[in-house]
């Protein structure tokens, strides 16, 4: 294929618009949340809305906003991460809604709980307590407080109202941080979550705590915004971890969340193009899409020649080529496309995409993660 038809596929393939729920977003592309640490106090400035209303204006049909903390004194482990509650915080994000509209972008705010990804002692509620599912760290730290049912009841209550929050001032729907090995993702996870009651056990009974949030954020907004679940197999320090072992065991954890009220599955992995289960070459949004209807986000490596954890590692990464991704969304394995480190290389990776100047793309390296662009 030479460099004009090529380019013209891309522009075909990943300019169509999608429905996710009721919204309907102006192309394929997304912008994957990346925590970034620019907000002290907690408060997102005009830096902020600037960083995420350039990638609007360069033609991401999606903005998801990187993790914000729920209100809940145990959400968060640093005072530089945004947070999604109190005036002068909702004031800021409220401008970064604005901003993006005008750049002409669709953006929703990723409501985050880190559960016992909780650093003991660290802001932003230095007092907090560590708390999970089971108080079972991911790594060899100590242990933590087991969540009690009120406590459950808060966290769920904390979830509802940023989901209010966010439709009021002026976002276009949420996603919910359920993946990573966070606190919706230590539910989850039968190596985190060893309670013998209504929220521990089986599958189905582990996915109650997600479940309920959905249904509570649902129960809060209006019928037609938007509720977009991430997940994830893999957990922060254990890339192996998996919460379902086959189709069937993936099934029973998302069909409760889409019956409370999940519009789209964002599903993360650290390389799109990897088959999720023996016998289909279906990634894992694929799968979600196939088991549930529902539309789907894929993420991991795209237009990049390594994979994210080698930007911890202060490893550049090139560019890559999309023909696969091409591919796979040709034949609608799943419906958007999630980019993360290509866009904070370059806010105009969409537009070059889109408009066949992928000679001009440019590589990653870590002064990306501390630099505005």
């Amino acid at each position: 294929m030479n460099s004009s038809s090529a380019a013209t596929r891309a522009h075909d393939v990943l300019s169509r618009p999608v429905a996710v729920g009721k919204l309907t977003l102006p192309n394929r592309l997304a912008m994957a949340p990346m925590t970034r640490q620019f907000s002290p106090g907690g408060v997102p400035g005009a830096d902020v809305a600037e960083y995420y209303a350039r990638r609007a204006a360069g033609d991401v049909g999606l903005i998801i906003t990187e993790g914000t903390y729920v209100d809940h004194a145990s959400a968060g482990t640093s005072d530089r991460v945004p947070r999604f509650h109190g005036d002068d915080a909702l004031a800021g994000w409220a401008a970064v809604a604005e901003a993006v509209h005008r750049a002409g972008g669709r953006i929703f705010p990723q409501l985050w709980h880190v559960g016992m990804a909780r650093t003991a002692g660290a802001p932003p509620v230095p007092e907090a307590p560590r708390v999970g599912p089971s108080g079972i760290p991911l790594d060899d730290s100590e242990p933590g407080h087991a969540m009690t049912l009120e406590d459950v009841d808060d966290v769920i209550a904390a979830f509802a109202s940023a989901a209010a929050a966010a439709e009021e001032r002026g976002f276009d729907g949420i996603e919910l941080h359920g993946a990573h090995g966070y606190l919706i993702d230590q539910f989850l996870w039968a190596h985190t979550n060893r309670r013998d009651d209504a929220y521990g056990g089986d599958l189905l009974s582990r996915t109650r705590f997600a479940a309920e949030i959905v249904a509570a954020c649902r129960r809060a907004v209006s019928p037609e915004f938007p509720i977009v679940f991430r997940m994830s197999q893999w957990k922060s320090g254990d890339y192996q971890a998996r919460l379902a072992t086959t189709p069937q065991e993936l099934e029973a954890v998302l069909t409760p969340l889409a019956e409370a009220g999940v519009d789209a599955f964002h599903c993360s992995t650290r390389r799109y193009w990897l088959p999720e289960f023996d016998g289909s070459d279906l990634n894992l949004a694929g799968w979600a899409r196939k088991l549930t209807g529902k539309a789907t986000i894929s993420v991991g490596s795209v237009g990049l020649d390594n994979e994210f954890i080698k930007a911890f590692q202060g490893e550049r990464a090139g560019v890559a080529g999309i023909d696969e991704l091409l591919d796979r969304m040709e034949r609608d394995e799943f419906d958007v496309i999630a980019i993360g480190r290509a866009l904070l290389a370059d806010p105009e990776w969409a537009a070059k995409v889109l408009t066949g100047r992928i000679d001009e793309l440019r590589p990653f390296d870590t002064q990306a993660f501390t630099t505005l662009h």
